[in-house]
């Protein structure tokens, strides 16, 4: 999938107005039906089937659904499991370009990791008003390391302010089939899913919201790699370490950064040698020359690279700084690239110049308590985007494998 680019001018793009807020629009029922039958390939290839439990409980709706995110085909299965017609909390790349489309579909725009007021209104006018379902991904991005990605705190203030059953559906195996970081690559996975009744009306009025976010960390306890592992399910393509290093991007043995590789089904580091294959089971093996100190988990792995940022941030060293090709989003109409420029993020935030000196903008350490990046997004690049309601800024960084350590760093930063 791509997205329109246009390049403009920072001063031309600064220039655009903002388009005005449309409410949630019921779902065309002519375009469920149609997405509904474009995704029969898709889940005929995987074999897909899923089941439901307790799912008396949540009645006839509307219900809030979340969902678990893994990649694209979450949403063909969404289209295949849920009964009635529901509206889309996307992200607003999703609309450009096909603004009108995206939104008779019941799309309803908003910003990752940005605060956004009107979401709950359009959530309520959807549920009171369109009396339609809503899907919700609370993770808000891709899982990078196949575990749930930090999710936003106090929901259950959604939840109490919607008053409908909040149903969840998890996936099995999408993740496994086409993880984020090995370039869109499909595997040949079995893919299955869940969906059950996590609240109801009632348990929501007389649960607190801290409770209720203690629920939804449960909902979002899996570790994909871990049930690979344990169902025996075997990716046998030749490909599947490829792009490991996104996710991977520090050497437990020479602590290097950004010099690791994953190609084929080896994943090495070119700084100091150690090398590992990528099993058929999702494990690393190291080969007989690599040293102690590493990891078989490929989430471990990401764990400890989390817990040396933490060690960075508590010495002061943490500091990202990059040169970046800079897009910028302000309507659904494109991706506009506006040039070139620096990206800086520490203890204080982000700070993002370029555009020939017109372009400064400056992020705070408790705007977000999570970053919105990416891998190959729509195709052009690794990125990460920071921004606020009026205006987005995509960064493509030129240094190699930042992208999942400036999310670690951001979300630390965020709790400290």
């Amino acid at each position: 999938m791509k997205i329109k680019t246009l390049s403009r001018s920072y001063e031309e793009v600064c220039a655009i107005k903002k388009p005005e807020h449309i409410k949630p629009m019921k779902p065309s029922r002519a375009l469920r039906m149609l997405v509904k039958l474009l995704s029969v390939p898709d889940l005929n290839d995987v074999g897909f089937s899923y089941e439901t439990d307790h799912m008396e409980r949540a009645g006839d709706g509307p219900w809030l659904i979340l969902m678990n995110h893994s990649s694209f085909l979450d949403l063909e299965i969404a289209s295949r499991m849920i009964p009635m017609p529901y509206n889309i909390v996307c992200t607003s790349d999703g609309l450009v370009g096909k603004e009108m489309l995206m939104r008779r579909l019941g799309c309803i725009p908003t910003q990752k990791f940005v605060t956004d007021v009107s979401l709950i209104s359009d959530l309520k006018y959807a549920v009171s008003v369109n009396k339609t379902s809503v899907l919700m991904y609370p993770e808000a991005s891709y899982s990078f390391d196949g575990r749930a990605t930090r999710l936003p705190r106090k929901m259950g203030v959604l939840f109490k302010a919607l008053k409908v059953p909040v149903v969840m559906i998890t996936t099995y195996g999408s993740f496994a089939r086409d993880p984020l970081y090995n370039n869109l690559q499909k595997r040949k996975v079995r893919v299955s899913a869940k969906m059950e009744c996590l609240l109801t009306p009632e348990e929501i009025k007389n649960t607190s919201v801290a409770d209720i976010d203690a629920i939804l960390d449960k909902a979002f306890s899996f570790d994909y790699f871990k049930w690979q592992e344990e169902n025996h399910v075997r990716i046998a393509e030749n490909f599947r370490a490829d792009g490991l290093n996104r996710i991977l991007y520090k050497c437990p043995h020479c602590l290097s950064e950004g010099n690791t590789e994953g190609s084929g089904i080896t994943f090495r580091c070119r700084s100091c040698g150690a090398e590992y294959v990528m099993d058929e089971y999702g494990k690393l093996v190291p080969s007989e020359n690599t040293g102690t100190g590493g990891f078989s988990h490929i989430p471990g792995w990401y764990e400890w690279e989390r817990e040396c940022v933490r060690e960075e941030l508590r010495n002061g060293t943490y500091c990202l700084d990059t040169d970046v090709k800079i897009g910028m989003i302000v309507d659904y109409k494109a991706l506009y690239m506006v040039g070139s420029g620096k990206l800086h993020h520490d203890l204080n935030g982000f700070t993002l110049t370029g555009c020939d000196g017109k372009l400064e903008y400056k992020q705070g350490p408790k705007k977000c308590y999570s970053c919105y990046s990416d891998y190959f997004w729509y195709e052009i690049g690794d990125v990460i985007c920071i921004g606020d309601k009026d205006r987005l800024y995509y960064c493509f960084p030129d240094k190699k494998d930042v992208v999942a350590k400036t999310r670690i760093a951001t979300e630390e930063i965020y709790r400290l």
